[in-house]
């Protein structure tokens, strides 16, 4: 199994970590990633961190203490009265008679200083780079200190697509998970399968569609895509997780409003090809759905193989979250030959992507016939839910939910110290 350097592991290791778990966020997946944080507050070690849970609504405010609490449990953070949700500046650095909720802001900070605010002037921040200093979230509202590392839990958009990890490198601070590039890979599945098909690996037939080309001529995009493709087809936007706005179209009655769903969510649509079996009727049998959970840097290893066998025609965001009808097989009842394959594959494909720390891989099997495989894609922030595949799979690769939870940790930790070798101005 992977491990970080032992090291690096034994000196940042010896003392209690500070781990900012930051949830919620603006994208389709918000509900996802409350679920998910959930699971990992309750399962963090607490001997070994000190954990700050970090709310993101959906309007996009930045939440701790009561408000976070609140974002988690389902209360509505946005709607505390005014007086219950402050910047500490504007209390004279202290949250108000009865407040319940802190504002995190991003401010520029030296140590343990206390935050500027408002914004210093580009002067201003080019001296505090200078000394040293990091954007970080509020630390009058997060406590004493800075947070050592963040675990980020948010999925989709905003979350999983690079964003959020631009905002940690500059502000240099250690985070779980791909960087800005792998992020940004993994979140478009159009980006995604170019460089699947450049690393030599079998991908479906697809077609990608910008929403402008559909609305603008939405019976050449039709044309279109009935001639590269055969039905049944998904359709995707190009940008989100979960399965969220993702439709399975059978005919030509169904594609259009297929695209439109899909074009609520990104301006780019991904439509493939579906895998089937040689029934009578082509795409009465399913394809299986196989997935593999990646954990690593540069040498990253693979779990166990598992399936999943949807509840409903395919798994879609209900039959992930919602709905206990879909059944997870871990192993899949597959030959080692192919379960050897497919780990390979999946590994392949996280270089591919420039990955790191973890990453959920899914593969589609034709259900009869040949069996021939095919690489669907990659999930660089999957779910961490009590039913999510991602630590069930590794569970049964023999590591528990709580020592994931650490390895992680550890892994971005370990990648952090690793960019830090790298030098960003010229100097002779």
């Amino acid at each position: 199994m992977p491990k970080a350097n032992a090291h690096y592991n034994e000196k940042v290791m010896a003392k209690k970590l500070r781990v900012g778990v930051l949830f919620g966020g603006r994208s389709g997946e918000h509900e996802v990633s409350l679920l998910s944080a959930a699971s990992i507050l309750k399962a963090i070690d607490r001997k070994k961190f000190e954990v700050v849970p970090i709310g993101i609504t959906k309007a996009g405010r930045w939440l701790t203490e009561g408000g976070a609490t609140a974002l988690l449990e389902g209360g509505n953070a946005q709607a505390l009265p005014e007086s219950t949700v402050e910047h500490p500046a504007e209390t004279g650095g202290k949250p108000a008679s009865g407040a319940k909720a802190h504002v995190a802001s991003v401010d520029l900070i030296a140590g343990d200083k206390s935050p500027a605010y408002p914004i210093p002037t580009v002067s201003e921040s080019a001296k505090a780079v200078e000394a040293g200093t990091a954007l970080v979230p509020d630390s009058a509202a997060l406590g004493a200190g800075r947070l050592d590392v963040v675990f980020p839990v948010l999925h989709g958009t905003f979350g999983e697509d690079g964003t959020i990890q631009g905002l940690f490198e500059l502000a240099d601070i250690a985070y779980v998970g791909s960087g800005v590039l792998g992020s940004a890979a993994g979140m478009d599945k159009d980006a995604m399968k170019r460089l699947f098909r450049e690393a030599g690996l079998p991908i479906v037939k697809h077609v990608t569609v910008l929403r402008t080309a559909w609305e603008a001529s939405p019976r050449k995009t039709v044309t279109a895509v009935e001639a590269a493709l055969k039905y049944p087809v998904f359709v995707k936007p190009a940008n989100l997780g979960s399965s969220v706005g993702i439709s399975k179209v059978h005919d030509r009655k169904e594609l259009g409003p297929a695209l439109n769903l899909a074009a609520k969510f990104d301006r780019k649509i991904v439509i493939e090809e579906g895998v089937a079996g040689k029934g009578k009727t082509r795409g009465t049998s399913k394809a299986r759905e196989l997935e593999v959970a990646v954990l690593g840097n540069d040498d990253p290893k693979a779990s166990v193989v598992g399936e999943i066998v949807p509840g409903k025609e395919f798994y879609d965001y209900e039959a992930k979250y919602l709905s206990d009808g879909s059944v997870p097989i871990i192993p899949a009842k597959i030959t080692a030959a192919e379960a050897k394959l497919i780990r390979a594959m999946a590994v392949e494909a996280f270089k591919a992507c420039d990955l790191a720390g973890l990453a959920r891989v899914d593969f589609l099997m034709e259900p009869d016939g040949k069996r021939r495989i095919y690489l669907n894609e990659v999930n660089t922030l999957p779910g961490f839910t009590s039913i999510s595949m991602y630590p069930k799979l590794w569970q049964a690769s023999g590591v528990s939910y709580s020592e994931l939870i650490t390895r992680l940790i550890e892994l971005g930790l370990e990648r952090h110290r690793e960019r830090a070798r790298t030098s960003f101005s010229f100097e002779r």
